[in-house]
């Protein structure tokens, strides 16, 4: 009889540790799947950005350090194949290179009318818009899964099987100190 209670824990625990581990398990693919829907959306504005320079290259040719800038920060965030630390980082990059383009438009009236440029500046907010969400379904997975890595006894099992928390995509600090400061609205 003894042995029977003993044996029933032992099944107990190890169907305990095996739905605890596939929960773990779960949690780290859907925060690679996620990460996929973000790469997916970056890749998307990588292959928009040599059109969007080309066009702006035709209307603005003395602003030929900007548009490199640009290109350089594309660069190297598509070689980026790290951690997602290291892409957002150079993700954030590439967003200011980019806001530093459609600044310059504001100098140049025919490019802001310009069809093609207008056009690429439309798929590439909507990129964003898309990037944004992907960024947010990323990082509720992350949430997810972190939580279930660190609470007790999860922790326990995470740590045994070597399932560690994972790091949210974050802005940038000059975007987070940005976000504070009220926007000045004038008639």
């Amino acid at each position: 009889m003894v042995f029977l209670v003993i044996l029933g824990i032992i099944v107990v625990v190890a169907l305990y540790v095996i739905g605890v581990y596939n929960g773990l398990v779960t949690g780290q693919v859907q925060t690679k799947e996620a990460w996929s829907t973000v790469d997916t959306q970056l890749k998307r504005r990588y292959d928009l950005i040599p059109n969007l320079v080309e066009t702006v290259r035709g209307y603005a040719k003395h602003e030929s350090k900007t548009l490199e800038n640009v290109i350089n920060a594309r660069n190297m965030a598509m070689s980026i194949n790290g951690s997602s630390v290291q892409k957002e980082q150079h993700e954030n990059m590439l967003t200011g290179a980019l806001k530093s383009i459609f600044a310059l438009a504001e100098s140049y009236p025919d490019l802001k009318a310009n069809q093609n440029f207008l056009h690429l500046q439309q798929e590439l907010s909507d990129t964003e818009n898309k990037i944004q969400a992907a960024r947010q379904y990323y990082n509720t997975a992350v949430m997810a899964l972190n939580r279930k890595v660190r609470i007790f006894p999860n922790n326990v099992i995470a740590g045994m099987f070597g399932i560690e928390q994972e790091h949210f995509f974050e802005l940038e600090e000059s975007e987070k100190e940005a976000v504070k400061v009220a926007p000045k609205i004038q008639f």
